[in-house]
């Protein structure tokens, strides 16, 4: 990347959406800590209500549920970063994404799905819409063969993730959005795991890109949130779906959300480096039998990760050389990293999916999704990587001893 990029992101992330003149001459955008926004008299009502009708007051509300400037302010910047036209908060990244297919399906409509998206998302797929008469499809991520044999007259949405968890493959973008376009379906991309930084989907032509912005974007692990960017057009349909449904953002956590992004850019640069070098430590050791990171070689899809990624992201993926107890083991006695199953924030976390994530299921419905006991997700956070490197060291060495 070059530096005249660096600076160009680093710079939108720490001012874009932000009036320079904010109120009482604060520097930080302020927190309106409010549920309702007052009227001096009943004609600024009417003229409220005319503005609105003509889509003149943009981003302002009477009531809490329908905008607050501190939300607004942080969507403007996130519209920004992902050049698109509009942004949109919610108080999770699920209800960023329930809210989207609420809001662009309806009875007897059908969706396809990568089969690796998170597995919530597949489970409100399959479970929750099923009961509203809306069918889905799971299809290979990439396999467009599969895509193209799952494809229906009722197809009105397709939706994946890039990169996707915990294996971290990368979605041929370009080509699958080429397929949607020529259905006339609606793209849905979640690019949580690649940030703004890495990957802006909609430059290659997707409709709506979600993110849990309880990871990256928030990055430091004190707050739940999710955002979708897109068309003015697209956004607005999921907002009116969300004035409904009523998901939305507080604006305390909408203000430690732009307190985040402000160093995103330099943290995700970070972590991009770090994780990259741990990849390579690990594919190097004789303790682990396999490591998934879009910036080598061997993964899958390093070619396509090369030509869409600016930066191939915190999070490294591999499997170790023991049992479901040993890799328990190996995990307790690394110490700098946190057991937990979340990603994207300044201190480095960890997690046996097979262990936590996947705990309900048994081995063979793990095995069945590719989840083996053995399989490790570290995710990067932005400690001295030589400091990473020698933690993993000591605890895989430990195996055998």
């Amino acid at each position: 990347m070059s530096k005249n990029r660096k600076q160009e992101e680093s710079t939108k992330a720490v001012h874009a959406g932000e009036l320079r003149e904010k109120a009482h001459h604060a520097l930080i955008d302020p927190i309106v800590q409010t549920s309702n926004f007052t009227f001096p008299n009943s004609q600024a009502v009417r003229d409220f209500m005319a503005q609105r009708k003509a889509g003149e007051n943009e981003g302002l509300a009477e009531y809490g549920r329908y905008g607050n400037p501190t939300c607004l302010a942080v969507e403007q910047r996130l519209a920004v970063l992902e050049e698109t036209e509009d942004a949109l908060l919610f108080s999770t990244g699920m209800a960023a994404i329930t809210t989207s297919l609420l809001t662009f399906l309806e009875a007897g409509d059908h969706i396809i799905l990568t089969n690796d998206c998170y597995r919530r998302t597949r489970e409100f797929a399959g479970v929750m819409l099923k009961k509203f008469g809306i069918e889905s499809t799971l299809v290979p991520l990439n396999d467009f063969e599969a895509l193209e044999k799952a494809i229906r007259s009722t197809t009105k949405v397709l939706f994946s993730e890039t990169p996707t968890n915990p294996y971290l493959r990368i979605l041929d973008l370009p080509k699958w959005v080429a397929v949607a376009k020529r259905i006339g379906a609606i793209t849905m991309v979640d690019a949580t795991f690649a940030t703004p930084i890495n990957l802006r989907p909609a430059r290659l032509g997707v409709d709506v890109v979600i993110h849990s912005a309880t990871k990256y974007l928030g990055g430091h692990n004190d707050l739940l949130a999710g955002v979708i960017t897109g068309t003015k057009a697209h956004v607005q349909a999921v907002r009116e779906t969300l004035f409904t449904t009523g998901a939305i953002l507080d604006p305390h956590s909408a203000f430690l959300l732009s307190r985040g992004l402000k160093t995103l850019a330099v943290r995700v640069w970070q972590q991009n480096e770090s994780a990259m070098r741990v990849a390579k430590f690990l594919e190097g050791h004789p303790a682990v039998e396999s490591v998934w990171y879009p910036g080598l070689e061997s993964h899958p899809d390093h070619l396509i990760a090369k030509q869409l990624l600016g930066g191939y992201g915190g999070v490294v993926s591999f499997t170790v050389n023991g049992d479901f107890d040993e890799t328990a083991a190996f995990i307790d006695r690394l110490t700098i990293p946190f057991i937990t199953p979340s990603l994207g924030g300044v201190e480095c976390l960890v997690t046996q999916p097979a262990m936590m994530s996947y705990s309900s299921y048994t081995q063979e419905e793990r095995l069945a999704i590719d989840v083996k006991d053995n399989l490790v997700r570290y995710a990067v956070g932005i400690e001295g990587v030589e400091d990473l490197i020698a933690d993993l060291k000591q605890a895989l060495d430990g195996f055998g001893s």
